[in-house]
């Protein structure tokens, strides 16, 4: 039996989730000690080694040295980012790292570094077509964080099969 949600239940689970995400941030910020520009920690690292390789798919071979590269990328695209949007980011972080938030918001049971990569999958799927706009919006900025900075570098081009801008438009 299928269940409709209301529009008021709609805007109780976008407040929920909005709730939900700047109380995990907040705690993550507290406990992570970052003040001003955020910078990954070892926990934020841990998260996007177990999503890049599922982002990126065929785009990245799945070893240390190029999952560290794409995590650099990663770190040098928020650096570029407003202190607000820098904030939204570790906030999003937060909501990640701590155990609760993971399991029941991404649906990711296990630690980041022993997450499976079906349940990745099925988190980023889920947040990409989530009828809380506070989820697509989260999963779009995963996306742009990882895939953009990624795809910049011309020596992730051959992965994809694009041979780069055509010489006479260059």
């Amino acid at each position: 039996m299928a269940t409709t949600l209301s529009r008021r239940g709609f805007l109780k689970a976008g407040l929920i989730g909005a709730v939900v995400l700047a109380a995990g941030g907040g705690l993550y910020r507290m406990t992570a000690q970052t003040p001003g520009r955020f910078v990954l920690d070892d926990t934020a690292r841990s998260i996007l080694a177990a999503i890049i390789p599922v982002m990126l798919k065929d785009g990245i071979t799945p070893d240390p040295a190029h999952i560290g590269a794409a995590i650099i990328r990663v770190q040098d695209a928020i650096a570029g980012l407003t202190l607000q949007a820098q904030k939204e980011v570790s906030d999003l972080f937060g909501l990640l790292a701590l155990a609760p938030t993971r399991r029941f918001l991404a649906g990711v049971p296990d630690d980041w570094p022993q997450a499976k990569q079906e349940d990745v999958a099925a988190f980023l799927q889920s947040w990409r077509v989530s009828r809380v706009a506070l989820f697509q919006a989260a999963y779009q900025g995963l996306h742009d964080l990882i895939a953009g900075p990624w795809y910049a570098d011309e020596s992730a081009w051959a992965s994809i099969g694009y041979p780069g801008p055509i010489k006479e438009l260059s």
